[in-house]
């Protein structure tokens, strides 16, 4: 049988949107706030969708305790309380958008969760702005 687990998980972090080619005018007027020198924060909310085969001997389809573990270990330890754009290697080059912020928790997960599950990751920005990999 193929069925979907879900987990939920939250973190706080700050992050400036910019290009450091423009000026900050620029910025600004592309951005607008988002692009305020002195950053920013959200309280993101993930969740993160597992999809396989359920274990005929477990009945699961993956543990919800390793689960939340994995997105414990290696996306709210590194991103909780952070400012995404100082803190973080994957975003000292890379804006930090909602759309790149999902994309790298997505590799990230795909890198420790067995290639046996698809993985897609729904993040929200704001209650009502959210972005989603794969599409």
């Amino acid at each position: 049988m193929r069925i979907a687990v879900f987990r939920r998980a939250h973190f706080n972090a700050a992050h400036r949107l910019h290009r450091p080619e423009w000026s900050l005018e620029e910025n600004l007027e592309f951005f607008g706030v988002c692009a305020n020198p002195n950053y920013h924060g959200h309280n993101y909310e993930l969740e993160v969708k597992v999809v396989g085969e359920v274990n005929p001997d477990t009945g699961f389809l993956i543990d919800l305790k390793v689960l939340k573990e994995l997105i414990h270990q290696h996306i709210e330890l590194r991103f909780d309380h952070k400012n995404l754009n100082l803190d973080t290697e994957a975003f000292k080059t890379l804006n930090p958008t909602a759309e790149n912020i999902c994309f790298v928790i997505w590799q990230i997960l795909r890198d420790v969760l067995d290639e046996k599950y698809e993985l897609t990751v729904r993040l929200y920005e704001t209650p009502r702005n959210y972005v989603e990999y794969p599409a």
